[in-house]
């Protein structure tokens, strides 16, 4: 099974960490957030995957062949033009009667693939959603969707897409692709994927859906800190391996990170070759090689190779008196 995953978006929801680094790279409850991804696709059967990059794509291509022994090819969007638009440079490294998977960079999800893979038709991933204006959303009459729509400016319906397309036969996608670009046919000024499905639901394609239950959005600080506390529910680490320290599960902490006197935890990453040094971080993410002394840190998350720094206090402080240290 033969998968494309597009990750040539800049991220500047999250920045500033994407300044440096891709955000698929972003690291998340101990790895990046596409090593979640790939962990997940290869458990599946995927054993080829074409990777759409763009913005700092050197540095996703060096993690992911040093990591995962599949085949990768990678492609570059030179011009942001779309989901649609990233999926339609690929149709040179695909065959037209192959199945075929499709995944955001961002989308880590917890779904069994198996059944998706068996399916009879093609198939998208759905997930009920309170506001329908942020995704693509499914209309369904029985199980079989009729109506594709991007990002409706007005509700009509909850079945949001959220991220994980399984086309039966890979021809009839690029097809309907082909004509999207050659009528220039876009959607709040890019190719929408959605319209694409759209075009070979009206061309006789038959669609169905699956549930994902379980889906976690990068794209946003509070958001990557809320998949982060998910995520680490099904970790533990050993406490016993940080004498004098106080680990409050759930955690991940990297084995070859330095933690001496300090408080750790709940929901919080520390990552490779971190120096935590008398700290109490809850709730938060520290990245590779960070060094950490002397601070509080809540719901906060330190990039890789920075360095954070405080100092103790000390007060002499009467009765029925308030002070805030800042």
């Amino acid at each position: 099974m033969k998968a494309i995953i597009p990750v040539a978006g800049v991220g500047t929801r999250l920045r500033p960490h994407t300044f440096s680094q891709p955000k698929v790279l972003v690291n998340v409850a101990g790895k990046p957030i596409i090593g979640h991804i790939m962990d997940k696709l290869i458990a599946s059967g995927i054993d080829e995957a074409i990777v759409v990059v763009g913005y700092l794509g050197d540095m996703i291509e060096s993690y992911l062949k040093k990591t995962y022994p599949i085949k990768f090819t990678f492609v570059t969007q030179k011009q942001m033009l779309g989901l649609a638009h990233a999926i339609w440079i690929c149709k040179k490294h695909v065959q037209n009667d192959e199945p075929l998977f499709i995944i955001l960079g961002d989308t880590i999800f917890d779904v069994d693939l198996s059944g998706v893979f068996n399916s009879q038709s093609s198939t998208l991933g759905v997930r009920e959603v309170e506001d329908p204006r942020r995704f693509g959303i499914a209309i369904t009459e029985g199980s079989h969707i009729t109506k594709l729509i991007e990002k409706p400016d007005t509700p009509i319906g909850n079945q949001a897409i959220v991220g994980l397309y399984y086309l039966k036969n890979a021809g009839s996608l690029f097809s309907s692709l082909d004509h999207l670009i050659s009528n220039e046919i876009k959607t709040k000024g890019e190719y929408q994927l959605t319209d694409a499905l759209q075009h070979m639901i009206e061309s006789g394609e038959t669609f169905t859906t699956f549930p994902v239950k379980n889906w976690y959005d990068c794209g946003k600080p509070e958001t990557l800190l809320a998949t982060n506390r998910v995520l680490l529910q099904t970790m533990n680490s050993d406490a016993s391996l940080f004498a004098g320290c106080v680990i409050n599960e759930p955690v991940y902490i990297a084995a070859s990170a330095t933690v001496q006197n300090a408080i750790i935890g709940p929901d919080s990453t520390i990552g490779e070759n971190a120096v935590i040094t008398d700290a109490i971080i809850k709730d938060s993410i520290i990245g590779n090689n960070a060094k950490v002394e002397k601070v509080m840190l809540s719901r906060s998350i330190v990039g890789s190779n920075a360095h954070i720094s405080g100092s103790h206090q000390e007060i002499n402080i009467g009765d029925s008196s308030e002070i805030r240290l800042r």
